[in-house]
């Protein structure tokens, strides 16, 4: 279907920009056109670039038609806009690097059109030639990343991958890239705008983009409050390799079809593979997401804490702060902003730091890096972390897997520990008492992560619900509800501890005032101090509640038949 079939007019979002762009040659054309790109100046393209024309070309990155210009590269670096305005976080470039690319693109001039070829040098696509210019690395690592540390992955990446001459103009599409095992479920744009607004007559959906690590609670916990409020969910885990050390994209699309099989609601969760390449952009990559989004169709997209954060380059909610540089209008789409969501074994619930009043001691944390480093330690994180569904697909996914000679991941076991069980190095267990002398963490090893997990494992339900056994003890009328056996040993442990009272009063009585023999006699201070401890004891027991006892909770003031409606006699 052409973007210009889609009925944009009558839908409830609209692709950024105004225009849904399809710059993807037409089948019947396209034949005729690989040919030519074969006698046309040729550029070598690794697969991150064919990624991105791909992106380009199908419309997912709407409005832009190709790679920029110089006027809307230095003005999206400095600005987040495009020349003309339309706001635009990451600049689309293409330098390519190699010496015999260097060769042709000095042959090239404005007005020339060059085909862009994979390894097997077949044509992937071609690029009108619209601006030539140069391109400065350490600039756009410092605009776009606040830094120029080559520790950071995407100022790395500009490194390694870009040449010193970009080349702006319009793509044309001429082969797509197989997606092998994704490819039944990836959609473009054009697929998704239909099935939303035409085949399910949707009037809002939910966009969810997630990277390296297998769905968690904490998301599930973002997309179920979001299903309270829209007609649908549309989940689009990430499908490249960011860092060696991630679950392999393939194992995170599997995770994530065995939670949305098992849990989800199947006519309103859509999941649809996002090949995209890693920027590294911290928050001016959010916003890119959020665009990514609605050139999808979605009329809200969904930001986690840390959305895109690498490491500690950003500020913790720098991927919410960014968003208000944008007015709701001028964004395009209405963006819900989540904070980091934990288990509160208090509350016996999923919940953020809006709306838990509870401290660390009850805490579980969500953490993606503390999920991959304990299924590398080949243990499965609480269910109230993840999922098992998720997990099964996850720890068969995770890279490396296993552990070094020393028992350590990628990261140290103390970090894991400190990441997904903040009570443990300062109390004794989940919701327990203080520790006297909190754990140094740089003692923690994998014997502590092991506690930690078999206490998170054995406890995390427990605590909420022994405070509902309390008070249902206390006020079930109906005693049917209460185990007898707790009853009968409530009433006996009562009758035993009355009798001991008895022997103790008998025993006062007798008590000299001064003994003889503080070994083999008590004075009558020291009875009357156990027979005070053994009363208190006595009031301390849970009562055990006779019907005499629970008929005096309930009375009626009116004959019964006037609650029901019958107002005469």
């Amino acid at each position: 279907m052409e973007s210009t079939q889609l009925r944009f007019d009558q839908y409830p979002q609209q692709p950024h920009g105004g225009t849904l762009v399809n710059q993807v040659v037409p089948e019947h054309l396209r034949q005729a056109e690989i040919e030519r790109a074969r006698q046309l100046p040729s550029i070598r393209v690794d697969l991150e670039a064919i990624i991105t024309i791909e992106m380009i070309t199908t419309g997912v990155l709407s409005p832009n038609k190709g790679f920029m210009s110089e006027a809307d590269y230095l003005s999206v670096l400095k600005d987040g806009r495009l020349s003309n305005g339309t706001i635009w976080p990451v600049p689309l470039s293409f330098a390519p690097i190699g010496d015999k690319n260097a060769e042709t693109i000095k042959s090239l001039k404005i007005g020339d059109q060059v085909a862009l070829t994979d390894a097997n040098n077949e044509p992937v696509a071609i690029l009108d030639i619209e601006d030539i210019f140069a391109y400065d690395k350490a600039h756009r690592a410092q605009n776009l990343f606040g830094t120029t540390d080559r520790n950071h992955p995407g100022v790395d990446s500009i490194y390694r991958r870009m040449g010193d001459t970009s080349l702006g103009g319009t793509l044309h599409l001429l082969n797509r890239v197989d997606w092998g095992p994704f490819e039944k479920l990836r959609r473009e744009p054009k697929d998704t705008w239909h099935l939303f607004y035409e085949e399910l007559k949707f009037n809002s959906v939910a966009g969810f983009i997630t990277g390296a690590n297998p769905l968690h609670r904490g998301h599930e916990y973002i997309h179920r409050n979001a299903l309270e409020e829209v007609d649908g969910l549309f989940l689009q885990p990430l499908v490249e390799m960011a860092k060696r050390e991630y679950v392999r994209h393939e194992y995170r699309m599997l995770a994530y079809r065995n939670v949305l099989d098992t849990y989800y609601p199947k006519n309103r969760s859509i999941l649809s593979p996002l090949r995209v390449t890693y920027i590294f952009a911290g928050p001016r990559e959010t916003v890119l997401h959020a665009l990514i989004m609605k050139n999808y169709g979605c009329t809200h997209a969904l930001i986690g804490r840390d959305h895109a954060g690498i490491g500690s380059y950003y500020d913790k909610y720098a991927s919410h702060s960014i968003f208000d540089q944008f007015t709701p209008e001028e964004l395009g789409i209405d963006v819900r902003l989540f904070h980091e969501v934990f288990y509160c074994a208090r509350c016996a619930s999923h919940a953020t730091t809006q709306t838990c009043s509870h401290d660390e001691r009850y805490r579980l944390n969500i953490s993606g890096t503390g999920i991959r480093e304990m299924l590398r330690h080949g243990i499965i994180p609480p269910k109230e972390v993840v999922r098992p569904e998720s997990a099964l697909a996850g720890i068969q996914g995770v890279q490396p897997k296993g552990v070094d000679e020393n028992a350590e991941g990628t990261l140290p076991v103390a970090k894991v520990i400190q990441s997904m069980y903040p009570f443990y190095v300062n109390y004794t267990r989940l919701g327990g008492t203080k520790r006297p002398q909190p754990l140094d963490p740089s003692t923690l090893n994998v014997r502590d992560l092991e506690a930690a997990t078999l206490d998170a494992r054995n406890h995390a339900t427990d605590i909420y619900a022994d405070v509902y056994s309390e008070y249902n003890a206390l006020l079930d009328h109906n005693r049917n509800l209460q185990p007898t056996w707790q009853e009968d040993a409530r009433q006996a442990m009562r009758a035993q501890q009355e009798r001991i009272i008895s022997d103790l009063e008998e025993k006062l009585k007798q008590a000299p005032e001064s003994a003889s023999d503080e070994f083999m006699y008590q004075d009558r201070a020291e009875v009357e101090r156990e027979l005070a401890v053994a009363k208190k004891l006595l009031e301390e027991i849970p009562p055990s509640l006779c019907p005499e006892g629970l008929q005096e909770r309930t009375w009626n003031i009116l004959p019964y038949k006037r609650y029901r409606g019958a107002d005469n006699d």
